[in-house]
């Protein structure tokens, strides 16, 4: 068992000096003598039992300890700031922390938070993009919006925000190479695909959906988020498989199309989630209400579906519409 912790001091050194790779440039922005940051690395060393940087004729480099040390510590030390800040408010209990998906939280929140704010001045908003959920604890947090096909999860209020509906998505200037006007015609693009943590890919089963479940794409870009694969979709790199609610501007604006009237609908969605105290928190009750009229604003085109039910719906600007259990 550990009976012995690095100081404070000794961490805020060694960050710096990592970010920094200079031992001077961390004495001036934490205040102090270049003497006094070696002192601090010197201790946190004997510590550890390992020396943390390798000094060369002009310049630092970190150890290979030194390298897997630095993340952790800084992830830590910038938890403690917000943390602390956060303690020191004497507003806090008007100050709104949301853990979001990132893409959720760039696509669905961010374009209509200046309204909220504008409604509820008076609520600080804090805003942390959260990669996986596994270790959601780790984050203080008033409220979380997650993605999955969720019921009931232990010791937490679950409220469902949106229904789920996937299809192919492309840039306008990308048909100008080869049409899009059957699904076999994807054999001529490349297929941009997300191996994120939270979001599924959803090519296979829509694939399979259009009835060409051996399709084999020109090329295939793979990203580790639903952003940059957006993005990279905007940019004409390839199709996306977009998301309701996630493409909507895009496709309103023009600058996404969709090609095919196959949506995929599954039981999956977005859901709100906090424990059972903090739903009673007045500031929560406000941000819940404002955020399900938004989701309800957003699916205005079709009914949300119950866990574990799929639907196929008619789209105006599309010409079919399938769906399988999830």
């Amino acid at each position: 068992m550990i009976t012995r912790y690095p100081s404070l001091t000794n961490l805020r050194a060694f960050e710096a000096v990592s970010r920094h790779l200079s031992f001077t440039r961390a004495a001036l922005e934490l205040n102090i003598t270049q003497t006094a940051v070696s002192h601090q690395i010197k201790g946190l060393e004997d510590l550890l039992g390992t020396k943390l940087f390798v000094r060369k004729r002009n310049s630092i480099e970190l150890t290979e300890v030194a390298g897997e040390y630095y993340g952790p510590i800084r992830s830590a030390l910038m938890e403690v700031s917000i943390a602390t800040e956060r303690a020191m408010r004497s507003d806090r209990e008007n100050n709104l922390t949301i853990a979001s998906p990132q893409t959720f939280a760039i696509k669905v929140l961010f374009p209509r938070l200046e309204e909220f704010r504008s409604l509820h001045p008076n609520i600080s908003l804090n805003i942390k993009a959260v990669l996986s959920f596994e270790n959601l604890a780790r984050y203080d947090h008033d409220v979380a919006i997650r993605y999955g096909p969720l019921s009931n999860l232990p010791g937490q209020h679950v409220e469902r925000l949106t229904s789920e509906e996937s299809f192919p998505v492309c840039s306008p200037k990308l048909l100008e190479k080869h049409p899009l006007e059957t699904p076999e015609d994807l054999a001529f693009h490349t297929a941009i695909r997300n191996s994120s943590p939270v979001l599924a890919d959803d090519w296979p089963v829509w694939l399979r959906l259009a009835g060409v479940p051996n399709l084999l794409f020109k090329d295939e870009i793979v990203c580790d988020l639903l952003f940059p694969a957006i993005e990279a979709a905007v940019d004409g790199l390839g199709v996306v498989m977009g998301r309701r609610g996630l493409v909507d501007r895009e496709l309103a604006s023009g600058t996404l199309i969709e090609p095919f009237g196959i949506r995929h609908a599954s039981s999956a969605g977005y859901f709100l989630l906090c424990t059972p105290e903090r739903i009673k928190l007045q500031k929560v009750q406000i941000f819940r209400n404002w955020l399900v009229n938004c989701c309800r604003s957003i699916q205005q085109g079709g009914a949300s579906m119950p866990d574990g039910v799929s639907e196929a719906r008619q789209h105006p600007t599309h010409s079919r519409a399938l769906a399988e259990p999830t």
